[in-house]
Parts: C-alpha cells; structure tokens; sequence
C-alpha cells in the first residue's frame, strides 16, 4: 500500500472511532433519561424517588470520568432543550434545575466522573476492577451528589434541616441498593469482558 492510502485508512479509523465514541456518549445520556423515567412520588418531600442515580452511577462506572462526565452534560443539556429527559414529576426544562431537584440533576456531570475516576485504572498500573472497588467509588460520589443536592434545598427552604428532611434521611436505603447494583452491574462486566477472546 502507499502511504497517502495507509494515512487516509488510518483517518477513516480515526473517524470512526470517534463516531463510535459520540455514539456511545449519546447513548448512556439516554439511558439516564430512561432511568429518569421510572419514579417513585413520596408525599413527604417534594424530591421524588427515581433510578436516574442508579444510571448516573452505572454510566460513570462504566464509561469512565471523561465519557461518563460527557454524557451527563449531554443529558442536562438535553433537558435545559427542552426534551423529556428529566423525571416526569417536574416541570421539566430549565425550570426543573430551578426546582427541588436542581442541585442533585447539576452535579450529575461531576458523580459520574467521580465514580469512573475511582474505577479506572491508573498511572499505568493494573487495578482490579472488582465489586468492593466499585461499591466504594459509588459511595464516594454519592457523596458529592447528596452535598449538591442538599445545598440548594437548603437555599431554597432556608432550612439545613428542611433539606434533610426533604432530601436525604427518605432515600439513604434506596441509595444502598442502587450503590450495590451500579458496583455489582459494573464489576461483573468487567469480568465477563476480560473473559472475552
């Protein structure tokens, strides 16, 4: 082969592989917004209980910090549009960031890179994908989703107290379980994607 034809094979690789790469960012975006969709109204708070927390974590665990962090900037944006991403139980829109949800929906981004950041490996070094580990970088961003969250339910009821009421103490099992399945979802395909020729 001459060069100009191995060097124009080697930018429709490129090409393609960064489709690929689009394909996959838009993707989980949507899976989020499907997660969104299954919601659970609690008549003591009006921040409902969903499984996009579950996806937002899956998608970091699975995609990584960058693409994981891409996707869910995707999602919000698709939201702020105008599509029906979020959970149906608000507004929708940009007013859904302004509501009681805001807080938790705009630190999406950053829990999904935090979570793939502490699965991915790193500086070279081969680290053990395994369920502890992905348990623990859930946890870790759930961490950062509930301070974002409770910090402007604190700024719109005025009341840190009000916030815990409304925003955390209703959903610290259901979080559990959504830890567990995002770690255990995450570090199975590990294993079965190592296992694969």
């Amino acid at each position: 082969m001459t060069k100009p034809a191995i060097e124009l094979l080697e930018t429709e690789d490129r090409v393609l592989a960064g489709a690929a790469q689009i394909a996959i960012v838009i993707g989980a975006s949507l899976f989020v917004a499907l997660c969104a969709r299954i919601t659970l109204p609690l008549p003591f708070t009006p921040v409902p209980l969903t499984l996009q927390n579950f996806g937002v974590l899956l998608v970091g665990l699975s995609l990584g910090s960058r693409r994981g962090f891409a996707a869910l900037v995707l999602y919000l944006a698709e939201g702020v549009a105008g599509m029906p991403v979020f959970s149906p139980m608000g507004p929708g829109g940009l007013l859904q960031l302004l509501g009681p949800t805001g807080g938790f929906l705009l630190a999406y981004p950053i829990v999904a890179g935090i979570a793939g950041w502490a699965f991915e490996e790193k500086a070279g070094k081969i680290a053990k994908k395994t369920f502890t580990r992905a348990a623990a970088a859930c946890a870790f961003a759930e961490i950062y989703l509930f301070v974002g969250g409770l910090a402007w339910l604190a700024f719109l009821t005025h009341s840190f107290a009000q916030a815990l009421r409304f925003g955390l103490y209703w959903f610290v099992f259901a979080e559990v379980i959504k830890i567990m399945s995002a770690a255990a979802l995450a570090s199975g395909w590990q294993r079965f994607h190592k296992v694969q020729p």
